[in-house]
């Protein structure tokens, strides 16, 4: 399954299939870390084709499930399939002599309309990245900067963003919002290199992990080159992304400014507009010229705290402290989804609109509860509760059986009838006095449906 065919994509100077397939076979699947990873000479890739690192490596792949590669293989065939090919792949790997195969390009849809490239590699080969991602993060952990949140053991968004808060309480009220344009598809790789030489002695893994980004990608079925980039969607290319960008951290801190980066989205704080405009016009030439990365300069701006969106949300200043709001596009993405959720017309029942709203709800809520939106959502409880009525009175549909659920909930017979028979649109029905009466608030969490107010007092940070 592993086999790619020559005829299809003109893969030159490329082993034959044995040499990239395989993985660990004679032992369990355990789930023990490392104890010794900062070994920074000869012996790297020992550890990184250890059974425990590699046994790791594939319970790892085996959870995250995802989509197969260009060969076809879907992770539920990788256990079986490594069970007879380790020998070969772990030979081929010492011997130098391992070719990955290429990504499977996939297009997902952004915001803006435009497209993010994913490489999506092939089961085997998120193995090798894997078990190379499990041994190098710990050692360049140790390295990266406090000021990097994305990506790493024991950080997250929320965290960056208490950060951010803290500094704008400190008085740093301008900002510069830095855009790299599609950084992971235009990192150098002959920087990369340099930059991993520093740090990794062992020439054959600094190889192997070269062979990664320069394996190429399928677009259908025709085969490119990679020159530049590190195709998202593989283990190894957020740690990529970070060792890359940790030369920017390291001017940024020499330089002496308060920033916070989550992987490619950087955020400089500065206490005057002029001083934001003068570090992004100085930080430029060392992005573009040191780093050869290219800043896109329509989306880079120089702006007050309350007019940027980091990481969903945007920021403003109250009796002097930093405090949080959900940027308006997230809240607009979100209604959008709820709108989806509550549509009269997607055929779906009561139970399964409640587990995908609970489902969403928790999700977003989670997210975004470090954001001040209490009357903002109680506004957006009203819009989504009419919504729900306007589902649950065309799910009645005949007018003998709206006659009949409303004396059950309440009505009495003239009214309930007369009421049924109305003519107006599900929309105007479900904000109608007898509806709010009858479908109250109190019966909808008696069901089951969750609410935004309800879940944010309960997550509220």
């Amino acid at each position: 399954m592993q086999k790619i065919s020559k005829d299809t994509w003109l893969q030159k100077d490329r082993a034959e299939p044995e040499s990239y397939a395989g993985g660990q076979t004679y032992m369990r699947i355990i789930e023990n870390n490392l104890t010794d990873v900062t070994t920074l000479e000869d012996g790297l890739l020992e550890q990184i084709l250890s059974p425990t690192n590699l046994n790791r490596a594939f319970k790892r792949v085996w959870s995250n499930k995802g989509k197969g590669g260009v060969d076809k293989m879907e992770v539920d065939a990788l256990k079986a399939y490594l069970v007879e090919n380790s020998t070969e792949l772990l030979q081929s790997i010492r011997d130098g002599k391992h070719r990955p195969n290429p990504v499977r390009r996939v297009e997902i849809p952004k915001e803006n309309g435009k497209k993010r490239l994913l490489g999506i590699p092939t089961v085997v080969d998120r193995v090798v990245q894997q078990a190379i991602t499990q041994v190098l993060s710990p050692i360049y952990e140790q390295q990266f900067s406090p000021h990097s949140y994305g990506f790493r053991p024991g950080r997250n968004a929320h965290q960056a963003l208490k950060k951010s808060r803290g500094y704008i309480t400190g008085g740093y009220i301008y900002a510069v919002d830095m855009d790299l344009q599609q950084f992971f598809d235009t990192v150098s790789h002959s920087k990369l290199v340099e930059v991993l030489s520093r740090t990794i002695k062992d020439g054959r893994v600094i190889s192997l992990i070269h062979k990664f980004f320069r394996a190429g990608v399928v677009t259908g079925n025709k085969f490119e080159e990679t020159k530049l980039g590190v195709p998202q969607g593989g283990p190894l290319s957020p740690l990529l992304g970070n060792i890359m960008l940790h030369e920017l951290d390291k001017e940024l801190q020499r330089r002496g400014h308060r920033f916070i980066r989550y992987a490619d989205d950087l955020l400089i704080l500065c206490k005057s507009k002029r001083s934001a405009e003068r570090t992004l016009r100085n930080i430029i030439p060392f992005i573009e010229d040191k780093l050869f990365l290219k800043v896109n300069k329509e989306k880079t701006n120089v702006s007050y705290i309350s007019k940027i969106k980091f990481l969903g949300y945007t920021f403003y200043r109250y009796k002097g402290k930093g405090r949080l709001r959900a940027h308006s596009s997230s809240i607009q993405k979100m209604k959008q989804r709820l709108k989806e959720l509550t549509s009269r017309s997607n055929g779906w029942g009561n139970a399964r609109r409640k587990e995908a709203l609970n489902q969403y709800v928790r999700g977003w809520m989670n997210y975004f509860k470090m954001a001040d939106m209490k009357g903002l959502l109680r506004n957006l409880d009203y819009w989504y509760r009419r919504r729900l009525r306007m589902c649950i009175w065309k799910q009645w549909k005949r007018i003998r059986t709206k006659c009949k659920m409303l004396i059950k909930l309440g009505l009495n017979k003239s009214k309930a009838w007369q009421y049924a028979n109305t003519r107006k649109s599900y929309w105007h029905t479900a904000n109608s006095f007898i509806l709010t009466k009858t479908i109250t608030t109190q019966r909808f969490r008696k069901a089951g449906y969750p609410f935004l107010l309800d879940y944010y007092l309960k997550v509220r940070m």
